[in-house]
């Protein structure tokens, strides 16, 4: 049965609807001459062989069937996955000016990872190019993707997340508002944020906006020039270094060399005897033990709430060229809610994820418990949700990092031992099997959920 994609409406070129679980792009029909336009100018061919686009199948004049990905969104994208998504959608912008067509928007939902690798998803996002006009996306791009790199890198790693409560993009003037005045120094900075956003304020304000608008004109090399100067502008935009309690924390676990050996096995064979396909890995921090999976051939979702070590995970899989692991950014007590018109443009994660066989959980369920109060039950029910095997670790209150989290506050977790933790999650899963890690109060434990769940 059909069903159109619930984020599918603004476009009126074409809308996204599903069928029997594919995915179909279902072009009007005044777009078809500017589709034909795109394929025989050979600007998708191009795009294709610089890995910028997202493949598809033409099913009949009107319809294609693209290559179907997993849906992310900006907020759940580290520092160097959003700069990637940015300069992405510059240089396909700057590609199709030479095949004699534009992108007449720019926003950050367009642009998905697969395989670590950003790609335009939004086939019918192009337009044929007019002589001396400007880039009509400009505004958009740097709302969607100049706004809040700048924001994260010049002010706070966290204001990214502006972008859930403006899912249209950060507004230039806020931005301007937010950033530090030594930005204004910035010559490029200046040009396409500070005094961008004046102007759009100012002009806002004016009957004749859309006369004025109408008035500018832009060569094409004069419009290349202000995609190289963007270009420019976001490869220099670079992190300071923040300090992250979860840097480098594998090099200071309160494990010895043995424990830790010993987990990582405990692990491997559980994958082994799961030989999962598609792995969740809540609180994977840089991806260590997302990789026992990935490199086993499962492709792992690995989330956590830290962006630096989301940052070091993205980072270290484009440097080794790991396809099949997939960090993002994700706070398991405050996940992104459903969002924009009638709350079904943005979905849940739990309405994204699909055919997930294993949710992996080490070393969480203490901070879950200890930090949040979030109990068992609550965390046995959401778990339940994701997929049919859960490898998770029991954190002992003797463990120093319980020792250190429970320091200088009231014991009140009575309920927090290995015997209310089976008796909660066997509500829900068959323990099919529990290890002891040597030398440390953990334990793992590999569950199946229960059928009649």
């Amino acid at each position: 049965m059909m069903k159109i994609e619930s984020s599918s409406f603004k476009d009126y070129d074409a809308f996204v609807f599903s069928d029997s679980g594919t995915i179909y792009r279902k072009l009007s029909e005044g777009y078809i001459p500017v589709y034909k336009k795109f394929v025989e100018s050979g600007l998708y061919s191009k795009l294709l062989q610089e890995k910028l686009i997202i493949e598809h199948e033409e099913i009949s004049e009107d319809t294609i069937k693209p290559k179907k990905v997993f849906v992310s969104y900006p907020w759940e994208w580290c520092f160097s996955q959003l700069k990637d998504a940015a300069l992405a959608t510059l240089k396909i912008q700057n590609i199709a000016l030479d095949y004699g067509m534009s992108l007449k928007d720019a926003n950050c939902y367009n642009i998905q990872f697969v395989e670590n690798n950003p790609l335009l998803i939004d086939t019918s996002s192009f337009e044929i190019y007019t002589e001396n006009e400007p880039w009509v996306a400009y505004k958009q791009f740097c709302e969607n993707f100049l706004s809040p790199l700048c924001l994260m890198a010049y002010k706070d790693l966290n204001l990214n997340s502006l972008l859930l409560g403006n899912i249209n993009g950060i507004s230039l003037e806020l931005t301007s508002k937010l950033l530090p005045f030594y930005t204004k120094l910035n010559p490029n900075l200046f040009m396409h944020i500070h005094l961008h956003g004046k102007m759009q304020k100012k002009y806002s304000q004016k009957d004749c906006k859309n006369k004025i608008v109408q008035t500018i004109k832009m060569s094409k090399f004069q419009q290349k020039g202000l995609l190289q100067n963007l270009i420019s502008t976001i490869e220099k935009i670079n992190l300071k270094k923040y300090e992250t309690e979860w840097d480098n924390y594998y090099s200071f676990t309160n494990y010895n060399e043995n424990s830790f050996n010993e987990k990582k096995e405990i692990i491997s064979i559980y994958a082994e005897r799961i030989n999962p396909a598609k792995v969740c890995d809540f609180g994977s921090n840089n991806g260590y033990f997302s990789r026992i999976f990935s490199e086993k051939g499962s492709n792992v979702f690995s989330f956590d709430i830290d962006k630096l070590a989301v940052e070091s995970n993205y980072l270290n899989a484009k440097k080794n060229g790991e396809k099949n692991i997939f960090p993002l950014v994700f706070d398991m007590v405050n996940p992104s809610p459903n969002l924009g018109w009638a709350n079904e443009e943005r979905k849940t994660l739990l309405q994204r994820l699909e055919n997930i066989d294993v949710t992996v959980a080490l070393a969480l369920i203490h901070h879950l418990r200890f930090t949040y109060n979030i109990p068992f039950y609550k965390m046995a029910e959401y778990f339940s949700k994701v997929s049919k095997y859960l490898i998770i670790e029991f954190v002992g209150k003797k463990d120093s990092k319980v020792q250190t989290m429970l320091a200088g506050r009231k014991d009140i977790f009575v309920d927090y031992d290995e015997e209310h933790f089976e008796n909660v999650f066997s509500e829900f899963y068959n323990i099919l099997d529990k290890r002891k890690i040597i030398s440390s109060e953990r334990t793992i434990y590999l569950m199946e959920l229960k059928h009649e769940r």
